[in-house]
């Protein structure tokens, strides 16, 4: 039976955690807040008392992190501990699903092969829902071989698992698409506002749009306007799902990637900052579709003028 190592139980990874263990695996945890490995235990998994704890033995470690600094912490050590590559048995699989900037992710993994040990870095898509329901996307970088490995572990957490390249290929490729799907989430806020504006139904004007060129995931699956669709966070106060400040976040990552590589990324450059924004505006930690509020506070400020 598989061994399990799983660090970092937030609202993602609880969830995934917890797949791995309804599939069956022998699955340690560890995290900071004592209170969130209780819910694991409640289901099976096994406490420890630290990540180096949890991950000695193991046959693979699955880290789910919030920033590169605590993924190179925790990987490669400091003054004060041994990092994860020091105390794990040999053979052991490193998977990292935090999304970080792809050097620290190709810095871990160079590390890591200095070991003998193999890792893959492997953000995630698909959000908390995703993650509860093992249907979340991996976007993996790393070694064909270790791909492979990788695969069978996060195919009890997922439904798509694919490759993007070599060590960092996934955080790059993730951050790409969350950039995207910044534009595309203002651009259909702005679009259906000027549309209610003008006195279009929204549910109607955003029937057209999906079955014309302007369609796209944020129409299909994840509407920004309350009352639209059911069951997404926009009808439930933005309460839910991906954060406006995990948006910054990535969003971020995605400008220095750009700086690194000399790309020009204008809408993603302004998709920053209007999320830098409406974040200082207190809605930091609401869904990031609330940015369609952006647009409606604009307009009945016009209106009131």
């Amino acid at each position: 039976m598989t061994s399990v190592a799983f660090i970092g139980l937030g609202h993602m990874g609880a969830p995934m955690a917890a797949n791995l263990v309804k599939a069956g695996l022998t699955v340690r945890v560890f995290d900071l807040v004592p209170q969130a490995m209780k819910s694991l235990t409640g289901l099976g998994a096994i406490s420890s008392n630290s990540a180096c704890g949890a991950a000695a033995g193991a046959d693979v470690v699955i880290t789910m992190l919030p920033a590169g600094k605590h993924v190179r912490s925790l990987y490669l050590g400091d003054d004060t501990s041994k990092g994860l590559i020091d105390v794990v048995a040999k053979g052991c699989l490193l998977i990292d699903c935090s999304t970080i900037d792809a050097m620290s992710a190709q810095l871990v993994a160079k590390s890591a092969a200095e070991k003998g040990l193999d890792f893959v870095d492997a953000p995630v898509s698909g959000g908390t829902a995703g993650a509860a329901a093992g249907t979340l996307t991996f976007i993996c970088g790393g070694t064909d071989k270790a791909f492979e490995q990788a695969k069978t572990v996060l195919g009890n957490m997922g439904a798509n698992i694919l490759h993007a390249g070599g060590a960092g290929a996934g955080q790059v490729a993730k951050i790409c698409n969350n950039m995207l799907l910044s534009v595309l989430m203002v651009g259909t806020s702005e679009s259906l506002q000027m549309g209610i504006d003008h006195g279009l139904d929204p549910k109607v004007l955003s029937e057209i749009m999906k079955v014309s060129s302007g369609g796209n995931w944020t129409l299909d699956k994840y509407n920004p306007c309350p009352d639209v669709m059911p069951n997404v966070p926009s009808s439930n106060d933005y309460q839910g799902g991906f954060m406006v400040d995990l948006m910054v976040k990535d969003l971020g990552l995605s400008q220095e990637a750009a700086l690194q590589s000399n790309s020009s990324t204008p809408m993603g450059a302004l998709a920053r900052s209007l999320y830098v924004n409406h974040a200082r505006q207190g809605n930091g930690t609401r869904d990031f579709s609330s940015i369609f509020e952006q647009f409606t506070n604009s307009q009945q400020i016009k209106d009131k003028g």
